[in-house]
């Protein structure tokens, strides 16, 4: 299908009629095992774990999504960012941006780092720091863009150019703007995360993470991965995650529609001190969201004075909830350095420039003026 645009793929890549039954919907295969037509031999699944036909589909999608040869769907996000770095080794040197979701550099410096990797969180918005960082070692780049919660954006064609021609693989993690709005892949990345929890599932009712490969090499590996050490998602889970793509194009243009709204007002406002949204003029990176991001997003943070204020603030809001995740239809907003960014020190948070008064928003898919008069009356009460 990969002359079809992309809202044709949403709804029916991965997702045809069932040849039993001509069920339009995928179903939902929740036997653990099937049975064999002889010895080793089977009609292309043994066990779930292996593979699994709902599964299969939702891999098929993704994969076509992307742009990539391959797609993977783990449990968690985080599994997906565990399955990625045992493709590495002991002695191996993985680059990262340094102001990753915290959960990632709890896993790599809490439990990668203890196999021997050799993990160094570098600013990648900066191409010279990326290439001054690379030793004769290194393996993989793995860059957030935007970043979470700060909004920072990496050049991906950047770092692809840099590291490629050194043989090192670039991984992006693609959560914050689905492939709606921005496509790694065709911008020289080789391998795409995400956390299908967010957007492409969209819903806030099911947890679940993706790779999607580019190469032979990257399909065998991540099979192998899912196969040795499990952690695949369930079937039920790839079912809504399917179920969620079909809308992923609707949802994201008004989640942007909204996004821009709140962000113009955001920017006005005199009790926000900072506002992070690559989509205004202001932003020292707007050229670049122009060039490498096909929009903007509904994702963003802003910085009050203090965690005082940011209680007071998230005590206030009405529409938008005081609760962790994004991507869902409903508006979410957090306080960062107690929730995504609560696993590292403050010392850790500081040098990403989290403070206390840092407030990540999920711009949902309720009515604008609705969204921006909540965050009024919340921001007149701090």
């Amino acid at each position: 299908m990969a002359n079809y645009k992309f809202s044709t793929l949403a709804v029916h890549a991965g997702q045809h009629p069932d040849p039993l039954t001509g069920a339009v919907n995928v179903p939902v295969y929740l036997s653990s095992t099937f049975e064999l037509t002889g010895i080793g031999a089977d009609r292309g699944w043994d066990y779930s774990r292996a593979g699994n036909p709902t599964r299969d589909r939702l891999e098929t999608a993704l994969a076509a999504l992307e742009g990539g040869t391959s797609g993977h769907a783990f449990t968690t996000g985080m599994a997906a960012i565990g399955a990625l770095v045992a493709m590495l080794r002991s002695g191996d040197h993985l680059i990262c941006s340094r102001d990753v979701y915290a959960g990632t550099v709890r896993l790599f410096d809490q439990i990668v780092s203890g196999y021997g990797i050799q993990i160094e969180y570098v600013d990648t918005s900066d191409l010279a720091a990326v290439e001054a960082a690379i030793r004769p070692n290194t393996r993989l780049i793995h860059i957030e863009t935007p970043s979470n919660p700060l909004m920072v954006l990496t050049d991906i064609t950047g770092v692809a150019k840099i590291a490629h021609a050194r043989g090192i693989e670039v991984s992006v993690d693609n959560t914050f703007l689905s492939p709606v709005l921005q496509n790694p892949i065709a911008l020289g990345a080789d391998i795409v995360m995400h956390s299908t929890t967010k957007y492409l599932n969209g819903h806030s009712d099911g947890l679940g993470g993706a790779l999607i490969g580019t190469t032979p090499e990257h399909k065998e590996r991540f099979l192998l991965i899912q196969k040795a050490a499990g952690g695949v998602m369930s079937p039920f889970e790839c079912y809504l995650v399917l179920r969620g793509i079909k809308t992923l194009p609707l949802r994201i243009q008004k989640h942007e529609e909204n996004g821009r709204a709140v962000a113009e007002f955001l920017s006005g406002h005199p009790k926000v001190q900072k506002l992070a949204y690559p989509g205004l003029p202001c932003h020292p990176q707007y050229a670049l969201a122009c060039r490498q991001q096909k929009g903007f997003g509904s994702m963003m943070s802003i910085e009050l004075q203090s965690r005082d204020e940011a209680a007071r603030f998230l005590t206030a809001i009405k529409i938008f909830l005081n609760a962790e995740s994004l991507g869902g239809v409903e508006s979410l907003a957090s306080h960062s350095a107690t929730t995504t960014h609560g696993s590292v020190s403050e010392e850790v948070r500081r040098r990403m420039g989290i403070n206390e008064g840092r407030i990540r928003l999920s711009i949902g898919i309720e009515d604008k003026d609705d969204l921006i008069a909540d965050l009024d009356q919340a921001l007149a009460a701090v």
